[in-house]
């Protein structure tokens, strides 16, 4: 129990805090150093920041760290926070790859300053039998890498759970993921949020709880947009549906000659007022040559009309007025995913 105000210097491999009490308001300035919370109390505000430079002695001279020369760095990285209270916690500097969050309380009110780092996915490109699996680079959990590393046919990268980490899965994280987004948000750090969204929105697609028709929608989102985050996927896919839209035009939109206008009447016997009908004969559909460039560029004008939801001045086949709504309906959604994907990434 810690009953009055203090600040704790401390070069050292580990600091156990574990079930610890602090009744009044603390720092704690550590080098090299693994620190562990779990279950402690904090009744005030508490710091732990990391130490850039050795520590000084009141007479000048600076705290040997030779014991420690073989370290590779001086980095403070937390090791659990499960049972905490985070409402009065402050990380400064702290590396969070490691650390359990599940069960802490209160963590969409943690403040996170400096530059507090989390794991990263698995960097390479790997195949699971004929596909391809390459993760997009975002801000993860150790708790995450404990789940995925445990799940049959995981690719190599993601890091296994040490002794007494326990077991959570995807329905125990949505929320982690969900507070600590929220702890972005407040502190204006849009991008670091927008990672913690994916993972919520990861966790939320492998929870065994949601119905299977939610599943597929989210599946959808993530392969479409990676839920609005990554606007190449969208860009990708926005291509993809404009040259489907162009080849079928092609082949199948574009009548084969534009139809004429044609007047037709009948002059009364013995002269007088002469009416004439103007009709305009149905788009015939295209034979012979379709692939020509005449025909490529008026199907691209369609297309990109299409991209802008407007409608070509160009007269089409049966076949292509139904190709044309379907793509004005996708590829205006198409490109609203990559602005949002570009908005959450930028945005302050």
């Amino acid at each position: 129990m810690f009953d009055g105000p203090m600040t704790l210097s401390c070069v050292a491999r580990r600091v156990e805090c574990r079930r610890t009490r602090w009744m009044s308001t603390a720092e704690l300035r550590l080098r090299y150093t693994t620190v562990d919370f779990s279950h402690a109390v904090f009744e005030y505000p508490l710091t732990i920041a990391a130490e850039a430079a050795p520590f000084v002695l009141s007479d000048g001279r600076p705290v040997t760290e030779q014991a420690l020369a073989g370290a590779p760095d001086a980095t403070v990285r937390m090791a659990s926070m499960r049972g905490v209270d985070a409402a009065h916690l402050v990380l400064a500097d702290v590396d969070l790859s490691e650390c359990l969050f599940t069960g802490t309380v209160h963590l969409d009110q943690i403040r996170l300053e400096g530059a507090c780092t989390f794991g990263t996915v698995p960097p390479a490109m790997h195949w699971r039998g004929w596909r391809p699996i390459r993760f997009t680079q975002r801000r993860t959990l150790a708790e995450e890498h404990h789940w995925r590393a445990s799940q049959p046919g995981a690719v190599p990268g993601w890091n296994v759970a040490v002794y007494g980490a326990g077991r959570v899965g995807p329905l125990q994280l949505a929320p982690v993921y969900r507070a600590l987004r929220k702890a972005f948000e407040d502190g204006k750090h849009e991008p670091g949020a927008a990672d913690f969204y994916y993972g919520e929105m990861e966790m939320r697609r492998h929870a065994d709880d949601i119905p299977r028709s939610e599943r597929g929608l989210l599946t959808a989102y993530w392969a479409l947009s990676g839920y609005g985050m990554r606007a190449s996927r969208a860009l990708a896919w926005l291509g993809a549906a404009m040259l489907v839209t162009i080849v079928l035009l092609m082949g199948l939109g574009l009548p084969k000659d534009a139809p004429k206008q044609a007047a037709t009447g009948t002059v009364p016997a013995g002269g007088g007022k002469v009416t004439f009908e103007i009709d305009k004969a149905d788009p015939q559909n295209p034979t012979g040559e379709r692939f020509t460039g005449e025909r490529f560029e008026q199907a691209l004008n369609v297309t990109l009309n299409s991209v802008v939801f407007r409608s070509a001045d160009q007269d089409l086949t049966t076949s292509g007025t139904y190709i044309e709504m379907a793509s004005r309906v996708t590829e205006p959604v198409l490109l609203g995913l990559a602005l949002l994907a570009v908005r959450n990434r930028v945005k302050r």
